[in-house]
C-alpha cells in the first residue's frame, strides 16, 4: 500500500449506521469527518467509489464489537485495507468522559495513519461458524448452572428435603415430579425450572454431536487432532482453543499467545519494586477458561479408560515426543517417575523417548 497516497477512514460501526472520518497520508492533512451513512452494501459501495475517487487505497479501521466482522471481510474482499481493532488496547486520553459517534471515527482514523493501532486477527468463515459452536455449548453449560442454582434456592426457601443420597438421579428425578408445595403458584414455578434444567441438560449431547460433524470436514481438524495428544486436552478444549486463536504458526513465540489468552501475570514496577498479581485476564475468555481447565485436569491421575488409547494412538511420532516433552516439563521434579500416557489393558501405551 503506498503510504503518499493512502486515505485512512476511521469507522464508529452501529447496528444501523456508521459514523465516518478519514484523513490523508500528509502530515499536515487534518481529520475530515463526513457524518453518518448506512450499513447496508450500497452505502459502502457508495464510500468506497467516492474516497477512491480523490484518493487511493483505503484503509479502513474500527471497532470490534457485537455487529461482528462481516463489514472487514466484505471491504478486504474489494480490495480495500481494514483492521478491526480490540477496544481495550486503543489509546485514551485521561480523563475524557464524551463519548460520541464523532469522538469515536475521528481518533481511529488519526491513529491509524501514525501506527499506533495493532489490528486484531480477523477469523474465517468456517473459523467463525466453529467458534459460534464453541460458544452455544459454552452458553448452555452457562445457562445449566444458572437454572440449576436457581432450582436448589427453590429448595431451600421451602425447606424441601430429598430422601435419597444421590441428586439428579432417577430417583431423585422422580421425587422432583411429586413435589407439591402449600399454595398452588409454588409447584408451578418449580415444574417451571425443572423444565428448564431438563431442556438445558438435553440440549449440551445435542450440540456436542453438532459440533462435532462440522470439526471433522474443517482445515485445522490435524491441530485439535495434534493437541488431544496433550494430557489434559480433550475434544472440547481443543477446539475452543484453536477456534478462538485461528492458525498457531501465526505467533513465532508462545508469550504473545499467553498474552492473547490473558494468562501473563500483572506486574507493577516502582524503582527497584517489582510485583506480580494475578492473571491479566485479557482477551477470549472462554479460550483462557478451556485452557485453565485443562491444566487443572493435567494435575490429576490420569485414568484408564477405552477412549483414552484411541485418543493417543493416532497422532504420529513427533507429536507424541512433543506430549512426552511438555508432560515431563509441567511434572515437578521428584515426579519424574510418574508416567503418560498410563499403562491400559492391553500392554505400555507410552510415547516414544518418554523416561
Amino acid at each position: 500500500m503506498s503510504q503518499s497516497s493512502t486515505l485512512y477512514v476511521g469507522l464508529d460501526v452501529h447496528q444501523a449506521s456508521m459514523a465516518v472520518a478519514y484523513i490523508a497520508h500528509a502530515h499536515d492533512a487534518e481529520v475530515v469527518y463526513l457524518g453518518t451513512i448506512g450499513t447496508r452494501p450500497c452505502d459502502l459501495a457508495t464510500l468506497s467509489r467516492t474516497r477512491q475517487s480523490t484518493r487511493t487505497p483505503l484503509g479502513f479501521v474500527y471497532d470490534a464489537g457485537p455487529c461482528g466482522s462481516w463489514l472487514s471481510r466484505d471491504l478486504s474482499h474489494k480490495g480495500s485495507v481494514c483492521w478491526v481493532m480490540a477496544p481495550s488496547v486503543i489509546p485514551k486520553t485521561a480523563g475524557d468522559r464524551v463519548n460520541t459517534d464523532r469522538r469515536d471515527a475521528i481518533p481511529r482514523a488519526r491513529l491509524m495513519r501514525s501506527g499506533e493501532l495493532t489490528p486484531v486477527d480477523v477469523p474465517a468463515v468456517a473459523d467463525a461458524a466453529i467458534r459460534d459452536r464453541s460458544r452455544a455449548r459454552a452458553d448452555v453449560r452457562r445457562d445449566l448452572k444458572a437454572a440449576t442454582w436457581r432450582l436448589n434456592a427453590f429448595w431451600r426457601r421451602h425447606d424441601l428435603r430429598s430422601t435419597g443420597r444421590a441428586t439428579w438421579g432417577p430417583a431423585h428425578l422422580r421425587w422432583r415430579s411429586a413435589v407439591i408445595g402449600p399454595t398452588p403458584a409454588q409447584p408451578i414455578v418449580f415444574q417451571e425450572d425443572l423444565r428448564a434444567v431438563s431442556a438445558h441438560t438435553e440440549r449440551l449431547p445435542r450440540l456436542a454431536q453438532e459440533r462435532q460433524d462440522p470439526v471433522n470436514t474443517w482445515r485445522l481438524a490435524p491441530l485439535v487432532d495434534a493437541l488431544q495428544a496433550l494430557r489434559g486436552v480433550q475434544c472440547t478444549m481443543a477446539v475452543t482453543t484453536v477456534a478462538a486463536r485461528g492458525d498457531l504458526t501465526r505467533g513465532d513465540h508462545p508469550r504473545p499467545l499467553m498474552a492473547s489468552r490473558g494468562l501473563t501475570p500483572a506486574a507493577s514496577s516502582r524503582g527497584e519494586r517489582r510485583r506480580q498479581g494475578s492473571l491479566t485476564q485479557a482477551g477470549h475468555t472462554q479460550a483462557r477458561r478451556a485452557l485453565v481447565a485443562g491444566a487443572w485436569a493435567s494435575r490429576d491421575p490420569a485414568n484408564v479408560r477405552r477412549h483414552l488409547p484411541l485418543r493417543l494412538e493416532p497422532p504420529p511420532n513427533a507429536i507424541q515426543d512433543i506430549r512426552g516433552k511438555a508432560h515431563n516439563r509441567a511434572l515437578a521434579p521428584g515426579a519424574r517417575n510418574s508416567r503418560w500416557p498410563p499403562r491400559s489393558h492391553g500392554g505400555p501405551f507410552l510415547p516414544r523417548g518418554h523416561p
